[in-house]
């Protein structure tokens, strides 16, 4: 029996979010995040992905590279149950478990091959940050992988969560209409700790080569400072 398994780097997602704030808390809840999946060198074959393109969807398996610790426990704080009600944690996907894997399921947008890169793989609705690594990707199977009666326990009743964006000072209007609706779907999801509640306090992430500003009011995150990051640095 094998005790220990050592896991390759296949591959990192090169995307939109260059640090964990922000990022939503589950695959595929906003759909308008695009990201790619670039293979190693040594992975980096077009024959490794034939007939990929005929699915839609792609489950990753990835690392948790950021926050790992040798410590874990048995029950973790779901931060959409407030932060104060603790959960097995097997009976959660928190980061803080003894292997640090995750699991996403990501729309397959394109499968590109003459790339200098070499091959990649365009999708949308990752929720994991830029270089994340990747140890596996598998095709979504509908009859296998859908189950039309699943119950999704503690989970279900804050699964339509979300939040109404308010753009006061109109600066969503200056993007282009895909960054402004990236960033209306990463807002709607309220990246906040689930346990802070101070409307006055301002959170601010970065994404897609912008700095976000935001506070939340009741059910509203309003936009407070939108600012381009390749213009901060052009000063």
């Amino acid at each position: 029996m094998i005790a220990e398994m050592k896991l390759k780097v296949i591959a990192r997602l090169r995307s939109p979010f260059p640090g964990k704030f922000g990022i939503p808390r589950q695959s595929g809840r906003v759909p308008q995040i695009r990201a790619r999946i670039v293979f190693e060198p040594e992975y980096r074959s077009v024959e490794a992905l034939r007939g990929l393109d005929g699915f839609s969807h792609l489950w990753i398996l990835w690392q948790f590279s950021e926050g790992e610790t040798d410590r874990w426990s048995p029950t973790v704080r779901p931060p959409r149950l407030g932060g104060n009600r603790r959960m097995g944690v097997f009976a959660t996907r928190s980061p803080y478990r003894p292997n640090p894997i995750g699991l996403s399921c990501v729309k397959i947008l394109s499968v590109i091959s003459d790339s200098s890169d070499g091959p990649y793989i365009e999708v949308s609705g990752a929720d994991l940050m830029d270089g994340t690594p990747i140890y596996d990707i598998k095709p979504y199977l509908p009859a296998a992988d859908c189950v039309a009666d699943a119950v999704g326990g503690f989970a279900d009743p804050v699964n339509d969560y979300a939040l109404q964006v308010a753009d006061p000072n109109g600066a969503l209007s200056s993007l282009p209409a895909e960054d402004a609706a990236l960033i209306c779907g990463v807002l709607a999801e309220d990246p906040r700790p689930a346990y802070q509640q101070d409307p006055n306090r301002v959170y601010s992430f970065e994404c897609n080569g912008y700095r976000i500003s935001f506070r939340v009011e009741e059910d509203h995150a309003i936009l407070c400072e939108l600012t381009s990051l390749n213009d901060e640095r052009r000063q």
